[in-house]
């Protein structure tokens, strides 16, 4: 059996692309097909690189998070102290060629163990300013651009270790507020979809993450801090 340090050795940030894609295709198919296409990759092709993912994660000697991320991606292009609360962090963050005006970021806790993974807007980057919900194309924005867009946004739990949730209110095209409820994979918007009744609505999966929020007002995921955006 490959050891962890022979699966990481063979991999490369083009592949760690193909695993962000893999994810991403449950949602958004089309656009994941046209950039697999646009890197001369097939399917197959995807599949096999996230499948040696999941076994580097999974081995009985897999390596920390961290280690795995520095193995693949190399060192990072900055690496910058941030203060989440009251808990000082620091956040490493890499080029992905996919995605040349975002960035991978690991957020680190002070011992070092990683507290979140995901797409985030590059540095000296325009970053969007969504207004309405028409605005919110799939792969225009993080999760932090949406819930500062639409603060206060409720986090809701993901459906996978690598999905996140936000809970907001914003206006359709024609200024109506509406309650919605928005889905990111590896930090970047797959879909958004209004809860209000007065249009689609969520699947039964996105209604159950928002009533959660709404039992469960203490809800702590995004930074394993807050539960909520926009107020801080």
């Amino acid at each position: 059996m490959p050891t962890p340090k022979r699966l990481a050795g063979t991999f490369s940030v083009a592949d760690f692309q193909l695993v962000l894609l893999r994810r991403m295709a449950d949602h958004n198919p089309d656009l994941v097909d046209d950039a697999r296409h646009g890197l001369g990759v097939s399917l197959a092709q995807m599949r096999e690189a996230n499948k040696r993912w999941q076994a580097m994660i999974h081995s009985p000697h897999a390596r920390g998070a961290l280690s795995r991320y520095r193995s693949v991606l190399g060192e990072p292009e900055s690496r910058t102290a941030r203060r989440v609360g009251d808990v000082d962090c620091e956040s490493w963050q890499w080029p992905i060629p996919l995605w040349p005006d975002l960035r991978f970021e690991v957020l680190l806790a002070p011992d070092n163990s990683v507290w979140n993974d995901w797409l985030v807007r590059a540095p000296q980057r325009p970053a969007p300013a969504p207004r309405t919900l028409d605005d919110l194309a799939p792969w225009s924005c993080t999760v932090d651009e949406v819930a500062r867009a639409f603060a206060p946004a409720r986090p809701l739990e993901g459906t996978a270790p690598t999905r996140w949730g936000l809970a907001f209110t914003a206006p359709d095209a024609l200024g109506t507020p509406r309650e919605a409820v928005a889905e990111f994979t590896w930090g970047l918007l797959q879909r958004t979809t209004v809860r209000d009744g007065n249009g689609p609505g969520p699947a039964p999966h996105e209604r159950a993450q928002y009533d959660l929020y709404e039992q469960q007002q203490q809800h702590e995921r995004l930074y394993g801090i807050h539960g909520q955006y926009g107020n801080s």
